[in-house]
């Protein structure tokens, strides 16, 4: 991922606050004949330092199921369009528009999870979060035999992470002042995420500080 220095982050809490907001990743991985496969999952996650961890199932007939070896996924964090309206120097400095995010790629080993009582257990793990994110309580039954046979329909994985890249781009290879005016701008939107945009600026979420 291109990553200007200014726009680089190191700190693996920035990562977690990313994917407590959103864990619908995108998982990229490349088929034989080089051409990309790529799939759009929940997942959970585990972090032990910098020993980061992504569980996740596909269904059996998704063909990234067959896959094992090196992956990348795809954390999204929240965009918004800049307009450059919103510096005070756009006309000094030939101001012209960008995009405001944070985004995360996570680049490891995918291994896959096919063991009855393994994928039993993940599905378990995944329900019971998500289940309660959203103020719900169904859960696998271990001794439904229904449930047990839908199992044979979906492939485990574990993606053990090797290399975490975070880019927020942030305004910060801007004057102080253009990054209070977009701040402002994107604060007084009616679109949740520019304000939460605006939120990272101000370091209101703890992740940036704004310092010249």
């Amino acid at each position: 991922m291109y990553t200007p220095r200014a726009f680089a982050q190191t700190d693996l809490a920035r990562l977690d606050a990313l994917i407590a907001r959103d864990a619908f990743i995108t998982l990229i991985t490349q088929h034989d004949d080089g051409t990309p496969e790529v799939s759009h999952l929940p997942v959970l996650y585990a972090r032990d330092g910098a020993r980061i961890v992504l569980e996740g199932h596909w269904a059996k007939p998704n063909p990234q199921a067959r896959h094992t070896g090196k992956a990348l996924a795809i954390v999204h964090g929240p965009h918004a369009y800049v307009s450059p309206s919103a510096y005070p120097d756009k006309a000094q400095a030939a101001r012209v528009p960008t995009w405001n995010y944070a985004v995360a790629h996570l680049h490891g080993v995918l291994e896959r999870v096919e063991d009855t009582d393994a994928l039993a257990d993940l599905v378990d793990r995944l329900s019971a979060h998500y289940e309660a994110s959203v103020g719900r309580d169904w859960r696998f039954e271990h001794d439904d035999a229904r449930l047990i046979r839908q199992l044979a329909g979906i492939v485990g994985f574990r993606l053990v992470v090797e290399r975490a890249e975070l880019k927020f781009k942030l305004s910060q290879n801007h004057p102080r002042a253009n990054q209070q005016a977009v701040i402002e701008d994107l604060a007084a939107r009616d679109d949740p995420e520019a304000r939460e945009v605006a939120a990272l600026m101000r370091g209101d979420a703890g992740l940036i500080d704004t310092a010249d």
